[in-house]
């Protein structure tokens, strides 16, 4: 089952995609979307983690500014449209999200993780620098972590959920010494994590409905540790 639902934030009513699972396992994933926003490609992904037994929300975080989706063509448009939304706009929608997921269907915080994809990585991080008790939190490819106006690296020391991070090692958004940054500062902040370095992959690597990005191997190893994460801190025996 899917539907949109709208959810109130502290900015105003934001859209919400949500897949329901045929058989719920009483947890949650959180979808953060790529710079392109809740597009088909990002409801496809909530739908499979349903199809594995999660209630997948995906909020709009375009909400602010009404874009809603962007063509994959769009690139130069979206730029300023992820860059006007900082961590207090994200903490301020992913708190809504698990609020009403603790609220409306009972699942807490620490029975759900956080997913994101290119901006919605950065977004991922920054939402586990301020939300304190989640589950897990995966980062597919997020660039501005370590640098740029929203860069949030310097919090790491408030991270207490397992991360689990995917890069490109071809990823000219994400650079070799932001990688090195990110792992050495995590590690020294005590985070447990697991940073893993796809070789021949680029940006994007693992968005299927970008043929000229999309690496089929990486893809299938970063979805399989996705899903072997999520279960080992999400399942039964977490």
């Amino acid at each position: 089952m899917q539907d949109w639902i709208t959810e109130e934030t502290a900015d105003g009513p934001m859209r919400v995609y949500a897949a329901r699972p045929a058989t719920p396992n009483g947890r949650a994933v959180v979808v953060l979307q790529e710079a392109f926003g809740v597009n088909e490609h990002i409801q496809d992904i909530a739908r499979r983690f349903a199809a594995r037994g999660y209630l997948a929300l995906a909020p709009d975080l375009f909400h602010r500014n009404g874009a809603g989706t962007l063509g994959y063509d769009q690139h130069s448009e979206a730029m300023p449209l992820i860059g006007a939304i900082g961590p207090d706009e994200i903490t301020t929608d992913v708190r809504a999200v698990l609020d009403r997921l603790t609220k409306d269907e009972g699942i807490g915080a620490d029975r759900t993780a956080v997913v994101g994809f290119c901006f919605g990585g950065r977004a991922a991080f920054t939402a586990a620098t301020a939300t304190p008790g989640l589950a897990a939190t995966v980062v597919f490819y997020g660039p501005g972590i370590a640098a740029g106006p929203h860069a949030v690296l310097d919090r790491a020391g408030s991270i207490d959920a397992p991360m689990l991070l995917h890069v490109g090692a071809e990823d000219p958004t994400i650079p070799g010494d932001q990688v090195t940054a990110i792992d050495e500062t995590l590690r020294k902040a005590g985070v447990d994590f697991e940073q893993h370095v796809y070789a021949g992959a680029g940006h994007a690597f693992a968005c299927d409905a970008r043929p000229h990005m999309y690496r089929a191997e990486s893809a299938s190893e970063a979805w399989g540790r996705t899903h072997a994460f999520l279960e080992r801190h999400l399942g039964d025996n977490a």
